[in-house]
């Protein structure tokens, strides 16, 4: 286990980092679903999201993890290191950046949950003192991701042409996160 969080009303939230061989079948059940469409594995099988996940397990620089709320799998959510990702190509990467991507899993959806782990994903990515700022790309199609962003105090940059999508450049400073979640 990388970190836990009691959430309010919700349960204990853990980050467990993902086991490509053992994750494998609940990650491909979760990737290519209509409703995950935006995170670009849909037309992957079993064996290609076991081999994306080995080969990302084997970079320093890149991290995937579990999101489990009392021990049930809710969610997929990676970390990078944008200057050795595509994205630190498309803007100007300042020390302290980190990127997240977050893949909530839609079975067991508790009221709450999505506006609890946000603040919990950023609490554990600013338990780093070198952290300073989150970075994220989604697609800009992806409104609900977008209006959460907006709900989480991110603040929008350029639109950037990645490999595979059109994406909204935001980022959520460190200083405006404790601001906006005084501990």
């Amino acid at each position: 286990m990388t970190y836990q969080e009691k959430l309010p009303d919700l349960g204990e939230l853990r980050l467990v980092p993902v086991d490509p061989a053992a994750d494998a079948a609940l990650l491909h059940g979760w990737v290519t679903q209509p409703w995950a469409r935006f995170w670009g594995m849909g037309e992957h099988t079993e064996a290609e999201v076991r081999e994306v996940y080995t080969f990302l397990d084997g970079l320093a620089t890149h991290h995937a993890y579990l999101i489990t709320l009392d021990g049930a799998p809710v969610g997929l959510f990676q970390t990078y290191r944008p200057e050795a990702d595509p994205v630190g190509e498309r803007y100007p990467v300042r020390p302290g950046d980190v990127g997240m991507h977050l893949l909530l899993a839609p079975g067991r959806q508790l009221p709450g949950l999505t506006s609890a782990v946000g603040p919990a994903l950023a609490r554990y990515l600013f338990n780093d003192p070198t952290r300073q700022r989150i970075v994220v790309e989604p697609d800009v199609r992806n409104e609900r991701a977008l209006r959460r962003l907006e709900r989480e105090g991110f603040t929008f940059a350029a639109e950037i042409d990645m490999p595979d999508k059109r994406a909204q450049l935001a980022f959520l400073t460190r200083d405006r996160f404790e601001a906006d979640h005084p501990a």
